[in-house]
């Protein structure tokens, strides 16, 4: 494929990178130790300080050309850059350059030399939106890979760190990073994760992470259960890998994929563990009876009002007081939905308007919907409370897991009444209870199998020790 003549080379690069038919492919020519050189790259991804510096130094040789100088002794001792390759394979020579590198091919020589000068376009490490905290560290995750591993690094200066590269996608060739503790981490999981991922098959994964999770896990239509949990924090992700978690890091995303994740996990939260161990064991069980209130409240309410005659005096305030036009049932659902296309039409809000569009549209169709006598007050009130208590953790995913549980036990309680309601708990709690993780560890541990000192650690904020971070 390649070969010494520089023609030949020139001609059959400059028919692989199509350089006449894209403009962003920069291709030139230029004499270094009197020979002809050509370098292809793509504008915008190059670090044009560095490249400069390189051409500089290239452009400036005037030495007569050398027939009995090699590629490597060319590559040591011409160009003055440390990340250098020499390549003759077609395939990864395009993987490169379309990945931000610099690829020069000199008169002579039977390969191409790779020089690493890459700089992607990228936006400061700010804080994610959804998980704020009070105190402590104030960066995040961005869309560059190299600035993930970076951030974790900074936190982490131990040579078991290991960041280990993989490529996904015969078209988008995406870099996929497994961070782990290589002293820490379940070997088993690491190899089945380094199984499936070199397993994947597909085009392209241009939607990073959840491209990356749909085929990790297998496909599930009815079970709404998250299986990983992610992070757009370092801080975050570091200390789950110091307690022996694997960090999936996906290039251009800024969410880190935690593995493995149990249901219990998703108690804890970074605010946790910047405030004293008191105050995060409060947030804690705070978090988890809110968890609880979220996705049984309604229900309980919607089972209780449609038999008035199971209330008992000191519960008698959530009788519905006023009268109202629309059924109790599609009142709750329709809540639901208009909480829904709150929030969408808050994302497709410009910033400056987004949260007062939110508030003032919730509060004004609330208050016409009481004033109509179509919802109920009591209606409004609860629904308010679930949708309050789904910004009470920063998993998304998990959020609308609590969601979907609850429309399905409202709908079974309205058909069946009591066994609807005892029914629906029941399928909620079989279905987190025969979930598996992506490791197949039970969904429910540390409860199932019993670990009574992991459980205490997730329940509880202990201090900081050597086993807990």
């Amino acid at each position: 494929m390649f070969s010494e003549n520089y023609y030949s080379n020139k001609n059959f690069l400059d028919d692989y990178f199509r350089v006449n038919e894209n403009y962003d492919v920069v291709n030139t020519e230029f004499f270094t130790l009197g020979r002809k050189a050509k370098l292809y790259y793509i504008d915008g991804f190059v670090d044009s300080e560095v490249f400069s510096h390189v051409m500089d130094f290239l452009m400036k040789i005037q030495h007569e050309k050398d027939e009995d100088l090699d590629a490597e002794q060319f590559a040591q001792l011409m160009i003055p850059y440390m990340e250098i390759e020499i390549c003759g394979d077609i395939d990864k020579i395009s993987k490169v350059v379309y990945s931000g590198a610099v690829a020069l091919t000199v008169d002579g020589f039977s390969s191409c030399f790779l020089i690493k000068t890459r700089s992607y376009p990228k936006r400061s490490v700010e804080e994610p939106d959804n998980d704020k905290v009070l105190r402590g560290a104030h960066d995040g995750f961005v869309e560059s890979l190299l600035i993930n591993t970076a951030l974790i690094r900074r936190r982490i200066r131990d040579r078991e760190l290991t960041m280990e590269l993989h490529s996904v996608g015969k078209k988008s060739k995406t870099d996929i990073v497994l961070c782990y503790l290589d002293n820490k981490a379940d070997k088993k999981t690491l190899k089945n994760l380094r199984r499936k991922i070199d397993g994947i098959d597909v085009n392209s994964l241009n939607m990073s992470h959840e491209s990356v999770a749909e085929c990790l896990l297998k496909k599930q239509y009815f079970n709404p259960f998250p299986k990983i949990r992610y992070t757009e924090r370092p801080d975050a992700a570091a200390a789950c890998v110091c307690e022996g978690s694997v960090i999936i890091l996906v290039d251009n995303s800024s969410a880190a994929m935690i593995i493995p994740t149990s249901f219990f996990e998703f108690l804890q939260d970074t605010n946790d563990y910047y405030f004293p161990p008191v105050i995060g064991t409060y947030l804690r069980l705070v978090r988890g009876l809110v968890f609880g209130l979220a996705l049984f409240l309604s229900p309980v309410w919607f089972l209780l009002v449609s038999n008035p005659q199971w209330i008992p005096d000191w519960l008698s305030f959530i009788m519905i007081k006023e009268s109202y036009t629309v059924p109790v049932f599609i009142q709750l659902i329709v809540i639901e939905i208009v909480i829904d296309a709150l929030k969408l039409a808050s994302l497709n809000t410009p910033n400056s308007l987004s949260n007062s569009f939110s508030m003032i549209g919730a509060i004004v169709l609330s208050e016409l919907a009481i004033e109509a006598q179509l919802f109920s007050a009591e209606a409004v009130l609860f629904m308010a409370f679930a949708a309050i208590a789904n910004f009470a953790q920063p998993s998304f995913e998990l959020s609308y897991a609590f969601k979907i549980s609850r429309i399905f036990i409202l709908i079974l309680t309205m058909i069946f009444n009591l066994w609807g309601f005892i029914a629906g708990v029941l399928a909620v709690i079989l279905t987190i209870a025969f979930t598996k993780t992506v490791s197949g560890r039970s969904y429910l541990y540390p409860l199932i199998p019993f670990d009574g000192k992991a459980l205490s650690r997730l329940l509880i904020r202990h201090p900081i020790s050597k086993d807990n971070t």
